[in-house]
């Protein structure tokens, strides 16, 4: 998961706290000296292209609103680049469950999720099984008196006593029942909905040609560049289901490489047409439209954009890991696979040096 010229600290285990990985960030910035670029406090309210004798190089118009000041003061600047990185991990995706907005309880997405002693002594289903809905389902168990975790995937690890697992909610009763698919019926406190989030951005003007429609962004070479005007560019998109720094690094340095000159994109036509190839790919795999960033390891998206960017490859070591703990000790062993540590090893291979999982 670490930018690949910044390690983590040797003495940190493999799965990090959500404190470490801040830790992290924050000694990147340091060691890098970019506090000096960082202006906080500030929300972007308006991107927009200025476009000038050059269609496909404008002046950004860039809207800074400071929050530190009672008024919320603004100020109008100008760049000749924006790199979009807001991440897309803030707008809910809410489900379509009918009769939801009648449940009488509490109904909480994972994004407003702080503490499990919400639900102390609570019966409650969460629905989803992502990374998250997995997490927060072991977490809340330790508090709460019973969990029902509503999924369509198959888990045959061992999971807490209290936590039962179900088919996807079908619909919701006045009276706080919940009916799974799998024609379960179970009466609760609570509903917490892990289901993922909205790709958003609304500081983005209708001008810059940028399109999101069901979690697709178009109009984007490789899921980075504005193919018409690639002066605005994204990092980020598709950094679900692998390691998220070392492809946010491999996606700045393609970034850089463009704007310094030292390459340079096909043509208009050409990025626009190797996008719609991507999309109809998955298209082709049964994929569905909202999962048109998403990559993983599969094929070599990362290969191909620093063979593009000019600059050395992903170590294997980040796949092959990533897909060994994916697919044969988080499905297998949720309840104990953070508890597994890793090393690296000077050859580009790893080892398990500490497996608590039984």
């Amino acid at each position: 998961m670490a930018f690949p010229d910044f390690p983590f600290p040797s003495e940190w285990n493999s799965f990090l706290s959500h404190q470490q990985v801040l830790r992290y960030l924050q000694d990147y910035a340091c060691h890098f000296d970019l506090y000096k670029f960082i202006q906080f406090n500030s929300s972007i309210s308006s991107v927009r292209p200025l476009i000038g004798k050059d269609s496909q190089k404008p002046v950004w118009e860039v809207v800074v609103t400071d929050a530190d000041t009672i008024k919320e003061l603004q100020q109008v600047l100008l760049f000749d680049a924006v790199i979009v990185c807001n991440g897309h991990f803030a707008v809910p995706r809410l489900p379509v469950i009918p009769h939801l907005e009648s449940f009488p309880g509490l109904v909480m997405h994972s994004h407003n999720y702080r503490h499990p002693e919400v639900f102390q002594g609570k019966h409650l289903v969460i629905f989803g099984s992502g990374p998250s809905g997995v997490d927060i389902c072991l977490d809340v168990a330790n508090c709460a008196e019973k969990v029902y975790f509503s999924h369509k995937n198959t888990f045959c690890s061992k999971l807490p006593e209290n936590v039962e697992q179900h088919r996807p909610i079908m619909s919701i009763c006045m009276d706080g029942t919940v009916m799974f698919e799998d024609g379960q019926e179970r009466k609760v406190d609570s509903i917490l909905l892990c289901t993922g989030y909205m790709i958003s951005f609304p500081f983005l003007h209708d001008d810059c040609s940028i399109m999101v429609r069901n979690n697709r962004v178009t109009h984007l070479y490789k899921h980075i560049f504005n193919t018409k005007y690639p002066t605005l560019s994204f990092i980020g998109l598709c950094a679900k289901k692998f390691c998220t720094f070392p492809r946010f690094s491999l996606q700045a340095q393609y970034i850089a490489s463009v704007l310094s000159g030292r390459k340079s994109l096909p043509s208009e036509g050409q990025m626009n047409a190797d996008e719609e190839q991507d999309f109809q790919e998955r298209l082709s795999l049964g994929m569905p439209e909202h999962h048109a960033h998403i990559i993983g390891t599969r094929g070599d998206y990362d290969g191909i954009i620093a063979q593009l960017a000019g600059v050395d490859r992903l170590s294997p070591v980040y796949h092959s890991l990533f897909n060994y703990v994916r697919e044969e000790r988080f499905p297998y062993h949720l309840m104990h696979y953070k508890k597994d540590n890793f090393r690296v090893n000077s050859d580009g291979t790893w080892s398990l040096v500490k497996n608590l999982t039984p």
